[in-house]
């Protein structure tokens, strides 16, 4: 079974026999469904239209490869690979609270440790005292050391800390956890920037990712997330748990025209394997 067998289909071409405004409706109608929004659902379904009269395609198994095409130019964009060539590199990852932050570093740090990199974990969510703990699970599930201060403390001095210890180490990446609170935008901008101040200080010339998660069973309202967190940092990619079991994986369609930054990483399922370097092609071919 491949990695996105698990996402549900926006629509089935084999149900139809015949290129008619039915096909082209159900397919409209189910792109706004999976939340992918009105103006790509409409976009996509009439630029198919366009090709399939220009290329003078009659069956629909052509229109469905065609389909494919569209909707892998619509969410490829830019790099999905991680920059983590510098040594530490380092992984911010932002978002609100519930969207499975905590859970995709660890099982980002698990992959990247199968790889043969060496990685760190940093607890700089020290809003709540859960967040520290959850991590420190997955340090032990993961067999890689967390670096952690008590609950209050200054996230900066978390990441100072873990920088510190991972260039005395030779850690390959440091994974950073931070507060996922939105309620008070200046306070967490603050936490931010102050955190990219240290990393900038005391690795002037690393890989720097932050990485947005988002949960696609929120949809819209995940799209809603992302660009109020974008008003606050640069971030350089997204990363999209619980894909399985929802049928909003229209979703990746709206982020990619949107927010203009890549999907990097997508979940889809609770297991430690379950979230994976984001692949257009297979990505929409599990969607059609």
């Amino acid at each position: 079974m491949g990695f996105f067998d698990k996402v549900k289909k926006i629509v089935n071409f084999s149900a139809f026999s015949d290129l008619n405004d039915d096909l082209y409706d159900e397919l409209e109608e189910r792109l706004i469904l999976a939340d992918a929004g009105m103006d790509i659902a409409v976009q996509a379904v009439a630029e198919l239209r366009r090709r399939v009269e220009f290329l003078k395609v009659r069956t629909v198994k052509e229109a469905r490869g065609i389909m494919l095409n569209i909707l892998e130019e619509m969410v490829r964009k830019g790099d999905t690979s991680l920059k983590i060539d510098f040594h530490p590199s380092v992984i911010l990852f932002i978002g609100v609270n519930g969207v499975g932050k905590t859970t995709s570093i660890g099982k980002i740090g698990a992959r990247l440790k199968s790889e043969g990199k060496s990685v760190l974990f940093a607890a700089a969510d020290t809003f709540r005292a859960a967040a520290s703990e959850q991590l420190t699970i997955w340090a032990d599930r993961c067999g890689v050391p967390i670096i952690k201060q008590g609950e209050g403390a200054d996230p900066a001095a978390v990441v100072f800390d873990s920088i510190n210890a991972a260039k005395a180490r030779g850690i390959d990446v440091v994974l950073v956890d931070t507060a996922g609170r939105l309620h008070n935008k200046s306070n967490l901008m603050n936490e931010l920037n102050k955190m990219s101040r240290v990393i900038q200080r005391e690795c002037p010339f690393t890989d720097k990712e932050v990485l947005l998660v988002l949960d696609a069973t929120t949809g819209q309202n995940g799209l809603n997330q992302a660009k109020e967190f974008m008003k606050i940092c640069p971030i350089t990619g997204i990363v999209l748990t619980k894909l399985d079991g929802t049928a909003k994986g229209g979703i990746v369609l709206a982020i990619s025209r949107e927010l203009k930054v890549p999907v990097k990483l997508v979940g889809v399922g609770e297991g430690i394997d379950d979230l994976k370097p984001f692949v257009a092609r297979e990505f929409v071919e599990a969607l059609i």
